[in-house]
């Protein structure tokens, strides 16, 4: 499993894509799925979202996490309250 830590241990960065999942969007939107390359993913804004690797037990995502979603590895995220919006680093 990726390692997750938390944005004050990090420099803010401008590099990126800023994406946002939007919490009316059908739950056919959030199905398990890989990525071609490895990502690493910074929690900028929602509540009560959570991340799932696969073969894992889902954890709540929070303002300034930070984690790892390594190329061809499984994972979906379950939809919270309000939109998420996140920075993704693509590495590949």
């Amino acid at each position: 499993m990726a390692e997750i830590t938390f944005g004050k241990d990090f420099p803010f960065t401008a590099e990126g894509e800023i994406r946002e999942f939007h919490v009316t969007r059908e739950d056919k939107e959030y199905v398990w799925h890989c990525d071609a390359e490895d990502r690493e993913i910074e929690v900028l804004n929602g509540e009560g979202w959570q991340f799932q690797y696969e073969n894992c037990l889902p954890y709540h995502l929070k303002v300034g996490m930070i984690f790892d979603v390594p190329q061809g590895e499984y994972h979906r995220l379950i939809k919270g309250y309000n939109n998420l919006t996140c920075r993704v680093i693509k590495n590949g």
